[in-house]
Formats: structure tokens, sequence, C-alpha cells
């Protein structure tokens, strides 16, 4: 009988042993989802003590005592969505909400016999920034990537997200004489290697229909159509090396001929052989320890045949895409960054991860540096511009920011002062691991 008894319990037990061995026995691998969720966004209030009258550099003397005025922005909101299709093969989409979105409503007009009409009822855009296709080879020393992609010329092209800079918005430089962010549909081919990293581009052209004076060619990107015009092509280039720890120095350029890439193009033998050929030479690099920060920039960009670009686009009808304004030879822009981690001196604050960052930027940018013939020189395009402010991060992801800037003119224009505040995040919302069945 207790043989018997012996017996059954061994039989009871030996499925919940066989079950425990496999439990001990299974390795559970953890790995990164396929699917990744991600973004960016900022939001931020800046109040300036400066004129917003379009007329303030016409007659800079009677507006000098303006009481200025405020404003609240989202600039960004970007959502990213990723996918590993595997073998090699990945997606990337990117889509932009600046300034809020737009919309619009249709409404009933009593003034106007009670017609239905639909009106804009926000400023803003809805932008589709990234969808591309990559294939790598090679551990990721050689990727081809196809579709729509970041042209990464410049530093805040490359580094454009609310965490990669300390002001409230994008410095102002580089956003200001360069498409920023600039994104185009091309093909890239890219890789990294140990200590380097590169990329080479070949884009459709700008479109020189809609340079104008305080923007050199940022305004030149993307399309005012369903499509975008490629009459001619682009290319473009950036090399990264972090050798020494710490540091990052990236050199980028672009070239390529933007007359003619319009539905507007002439055949005038007046314009026969203007190319607008556009090139940017930029040098960007970046230092960082635990608690030091220093980043810098310097941008130079020259137009051929801008004088010419200038008066084709002064004839255009005024319902054109032009702005109908003069444009310059050459462009400039520079700037250099320091911040310094002061919550880094106390342990307990650095055991909790917390960041506090004071800074200071100076810039100096020129969107008519230089001018071509006839073309005068518009003395309020440049300017140099001071900031100081702080960077409080609770979170990696998070962070909020204050500042106190000026924008400093020629002596026959006002000054621009402000104050900004705001909060940003950027980061992967599903950044986590799964098990591996």
């Amino acid at each position: 009988m207790k043989r018997l008894l012996f017996f059954m319990l061994f039989m009871l037990t030996l499925p919940l042993a066989v079950v425990a061995q496999k439990s001990d026995t299974t390795h559970i691998e953890p790995r990164r989802s396929r699917l990744q969720i991600g973004g960016y966004g900022e939001v931020v209030y800046t109040h300036n003590f400066f004129s917003d009258k379009y007329l303030r550099y016409t007659d800079a003397t009677n507006y000098a005592k303006d009481k200025g005025h405020g404003r609240f922005d989202i600039p960004h909101l970007v959502l990213w969505i990723g996918y590993d299709f595997g073998k090699g093969w990945t997606l990337g989409t990117e889509i932009e909400f600046e300034h809020g979105g737009t919309g619009s409503a249709v409404e009933i007009e009593e003034e106007e016999g009670g017609e239905y009409e639909s009106e804009v009822e926000r400023g803003g855009e809805v932008v589709l920034e990234q969808f591309w296709i990559n294939k790598a080879w090679l551990d990721g020393a050689l990727n081809l990537k196809m579709g729509h992609i970041i042209v990464p010329v410049g530093a805040t092209n490359m580094y454009h997200m609310p965490t990669e800079f300390f002001t409230n918005m994008r410095p102002e430089g580089e956003n200001t004489i360069m498409p920023c962010t600039w994104h185009e549909t091309g093909i890239a081919l890219w890789g990294s290697k140990n200590d380097w990293r590169y990329e080479l581009q070949l884009l459709p052209g700008l479109d020189s229909d809609r340079f104008n004076r305080q923007n050199w060619v940022g305004s030149g990107a993307g399309s005012p159509y369903e499509f975008k015009i490629a009459n001619t092509f682009a290319s473009a280039f950036r090399v990264d090396n972090t050798s020494v720890k710490g540091l990052r120095l990236s050199l980028s350029g672009y070239v390529g001929n933007s007359f003619k890439n319009t539905l507007s193009a002439t055949d005038s033998q007046r314009y026969r052989n203007v190319k607008g050929t556009v090139t940017i030479g930029a040098f960007d690099f970046a230092y960082r320890t635990s608690n030091l920060i220093v980043r810098g920039n310097i941008d130079y960009g020259h137009l051929t045949d801008s004088e010419l670009i200038t008066k084709f686009n002064m004839s255009m009808r005024n319902d054109s895409v032009s702005p109908k304004q003069s444009v310059a030879s050459d462009a400039l822009a520079t700037g250099i960054e320091v911040g310094y981690n002061f919550f880094g001196l106390s342990p307990k604050l650095s055991a909790d991860d917390q960041e506090l960052w004071l800074f200071g930027r100076y810039e100096y940018y020129d969107s008519m540096f230089k001018t071509e013939g006839t073309i005068q020189d518009t003395k309020w395009c440049a300017r140099q511009r001071l900031v100081v402010g702080i960077n409080y991060r609770p979170l990696r992801d998070i962070v909020v920011k204050a500042e106190y800037g000026v924008g400093i003119l020629s002596k026959q224009y006002n000054n621009e002062p402000y104050i900004s505040v705001g909060i940003a995040y950027a980061g992967l919302f599903n950044n986590y691991f799964k098990r591996n069945k």
C-alpha cells in the first residue's frame, strides 16, 4: 500500500517537475520591437520687446517705442513611425505639424447673400517630412536609402530635435539662410564604421522662383504644387568623425542648379545661360563631457546669376509663387553655444539623472552677405544674436527652457530683445523589449 501511494504521488509531481525543468532551461532573449513609435514636440511662449509692424525696418524711428507683442506657438509636433522588416530592410516615416497645423471651416456669409464659404481658420502646415525605405549591408557600413529624406547639410538639419540645442527655437542663422528642416525626395548612400559616418545624396534642385532677400535660398525647397519639379538635380554630402572621445567634427555641403526648376520656366534668350547654381559648404562640431557642452557651426553659400534671377523674379506675375524680391549672391551663418550642467556638481541630483544647464549662445548671420551688380544690400538682413538661458531636464527626454535674447542690428535699426519659455520632449514611446518566442 505504501509503495502504491508513493508511485501515485510520483506520477502526480512528474509533470510539475518537467514544467519546472523546461522553465529553468528556456532562455528568453530580449530584443527590440520591430515597430517603433516616437517623436518630438515643443510649446513656446515668447514676448518680443520690439515692433511687429512690417514697416519697422523702413521707418525704424517711428517704431522705436512700440511696446512689443507676445505669442504662443507650437513650432513642431512630430510623429515618427519606423519598422524593421528584417534582412536589412527598414522603413522610416515622419509627419510634422508646424505651428499647430492648419484647418478650415465652412461658414455662412450673411453679408454676401447667405453664401456658404470655406475659410482658413488657422495657419501652420502639416508636412510629410520623411518617408523612406532603407537597405543595409555589412553591419550598417553600407546603406541605400530611397524616398523622402533629410538633407544633412549644416548642424541644425542633422540635429533638429529640441533636445539637441539649447534655445527654444532652432538656431536662427541656419534656420534663415537654408531650408530647415531640409527634406527632399531622393536617394542616399550612407554608412558608419568605427569613428566615421558618411552620406551622399542625389536630390531634385531648389526652385529659384522662391528665393528672397531675408531667407536667401531657404524657401526654395519642397514645392507649392502637388508634386516636386525635377528639371534640375543636385547632390549633398556629409562626413562625421568621432575619433576623439566626446568630440564630433562634421563637414557637409550641397551643389545644384536652381533656375528653370519651376512651372514658369522661360525660353527667353536673355536667360538662356542662367543656371542659378547653389553651392553651400558647412562645418559644425559638438563637444560633450558629463557637465559641459560646446557646439558651433559656420555655413557659407554662393548663388550664381543672382542678379538675373532677381530680375526674372521681379518680372513674374503678382499671383505667382515668387515673393518678387532681390536675392544675394552670398550668404553666411555662424554660431557657437556653451552650456554647463550645474546639477552635475551634486552627486544626489546626478544619480537621479536630473540636469540644469546654464547656457549662452552667439550668432552672426547675413542673408545678403554679398550682392551682385545692381542689387542693393539690405542692411537689416545682417544681425548678431546673443542669448542666455537655462535648460532643466527632469528626465532624459523632457526639457524645460527659458531664455533672454537680443538681435543686434545696424545702428539705423532698432535692436530686437525678447524673452522666451517653453517645454519640449523627444524620444521613442515604445522603446521596450519583448520576449523572443
